[in-house]
């Protein structure tokens, strides 16, 4: 039988009920779906940072043809503008993060999928992104991951269930390519899409997030996509698979520090708990206003510009923000400088509707705090915990996304130090705890439209 035929079964509307009788029947349809799905989130995740990579040099090489003043404003209401009217125009469905929809069709709610959304997404990302929107690519390759999942079930013709499941995979298919984390993207899939899974469900979304960072480090290896790699080229000249780390790390856990990481975690969720306030209000604003996303967009990206040009020059390149933080080569009035800047802007740039992700910010944001919460510990005399910066990191992700396992794999990834599990896995508890107490719903539920019809009956899966 051909591959196309085996994603076109003749499936009994009776027998075909439940995931377990779709692979009993049509097993090599299935496998061909998920390693499709991984494959496809893969590629438009690794597609969406090298165009970010891209856009972003001639962004700022175009500073030299002029004034900051003018041109930074032009580039970012330019950019906005176009995005914006991709998305209105041909799929209104990729504003946004991209989470809350996927989200939204995992509650049986009628929400568009597919590759016209994917292929949107990933144009009008790389245009306000690379125009100096500060979001990230994770939500998008949420999405685009998902909708390829969409894509591969509606071929299959599969049952509801397994529809689901695909979609939930490709979604942590994305973030497993993106962020170079397969056991990260796993868990997302698992915490927040699925939000439980039955174990034939945690065995194939397993496959098609390792799947998915599997063939990112190939695309690498074989030299298809220039970003900073998970692989690395030996002196001997033939290439191998080997771990990459963003930062080094020098990691030391005392008992005390489990203590004061789990207070950083709460202080830190205090601080998520308003920018999750601050996103979720602007929003909705601006969906009161019903001002077309287009505009939106171009006054965003205008102001956006416009407030990169009055900031010192180091503002412009959030990606060397990001690494000084990592690295703590920050200092305490930096650091929350960078946390203000950021706050404010990257929640702007989501509550606009951009279709852009929110983690990257959020792990900035909570890195900031976490090396200003460590500095203040230092001026009090006590030796402050060397993994507060990581910790600060996981605890604010976990604060607005819920997401505390998650989380700490994520920001496992940065420095891919296994020691910094537990402490940052404390941090994250500390703030779940406390972002419970303030509110029950993490930010992307806060963002679903109120209103949604009513989901059906669930579909068996015995």
């Amino acid at each position: 039988m051909s591959p196309a035929a085996c994603l076109q079964p003749k499936l009994d509307p009776v027998r075909s009920t439940s995931i377990r009788t779709l692979l009993e029947h049509q097993w090599l349809a299935v496998v061909l779906a998920l390693v499709i799905t991984g494959l496809g989130a893969a590629t438009a995740a690794l597609l969406f940072r090298a165009g970010l990579d891209d856009l972003g040099r001639w962004r700022i090489q175009m500073l030299a043809l002029g004034p900051d003043l003018l041109l930074l404003p032009a580039i970012g209401g330019g950019g906005g503008l176009i995005a914006g009217l991709l998305v209105q125009t041909l799929a209104p469905a990729a504003q946004g993060s991209g989470i809350p929809q996927v989200m939204q069709f995992l509650r049986r709610h009628p929400i568009p999928m597919g590759i016209q959304v994917a292929a949107v997404k990933l144009v009008a990302g790389i245009v306000a992104i690379g125009s100096g929107f500060p979001l990230g690519p994770s939500g998008p390759s949420v999405q685009m991951g998902s909708s390829v999942g969409w894509e591969m079930a509606r071929l299959l013709r599969a049952p509801d269930a397994f529809r689901r499941m695909i979609v939930a995979a490709g979604g942590g298919a994305g973030i497993a390519a993106v962020f170079r984390a397969p056991i990260g993207g796993f868990l997302y899939a698992l915490e927040e899409l699925l939000q439980g899974a039955r174990p034939v469900v945690m065995l194939l979304v397993l496959v098609t997030t390792f799947w998915a960072d599997t063939w990112a480090d190939l695309m690498g290896l074989a030299g298809l996509v220039s970003l900073q790699p998970s692989i690395a080229e030996p002196a001997g000249g033939s290439g191998s698979f080997e771990l990459s780390r963003q930062v080094t790390t020098y990691v030391q856990v005392r008992p005390i520090d489990l203590v004061v990481l789990f207070i950083l975690g709460a202080l830190v969720a205090l601080a998520a708990e308003l920018y999750c306030c601050y996103v979720v209000g602007l929003n909705r604003l601006r969906l009161q206003l019903q001002i077309p996303l287009a505009a939106t967009m171009a006054a965003t990206g205008t102001l956006l510009g416009l407030l990169d040009a009055l900031l010192p020059a180091d503002f412009i390149n959030r990606a060397g923000i990001r690494q000084a933080i990592a690295e703590g080569n920050v200092e305490i009035g930096q650091a929350l400088a960078i946390f203000l800047v950021l706050f404010f802007t990257t929640g702007l740039a989501a509550a606009a509707g951009t279709p852009g992700g929110l983690f990257a910010p959020m792990l900035t944001l909570g890195g900031a705090l976490g090396l200003a919460g460590a500095d203040l510990v230092e001026q009090w005399g006590p030796d402050a915990p060397n993994t507060a910066v990581f910790a600060g990191m996981g605890a604010f992700m976990a604060a607005c996304a819920r997401t505390p396992i998650s989380a700490t794999f994520l920001t496992f990834a940065i420095s891919k130090d296994l020691l910094i599990l537990k402490p940052v896995l404390v941090a994250c508890l500390g703030s779940l705890v406390t972002a419970r107490l303030l509110h029950r719903q993490s930010l992307f539920k806060r963002l679903i439209p109120t209103g949604d019809p009513p989901q059906p009956p669930p579909e068996a899966d015995p």
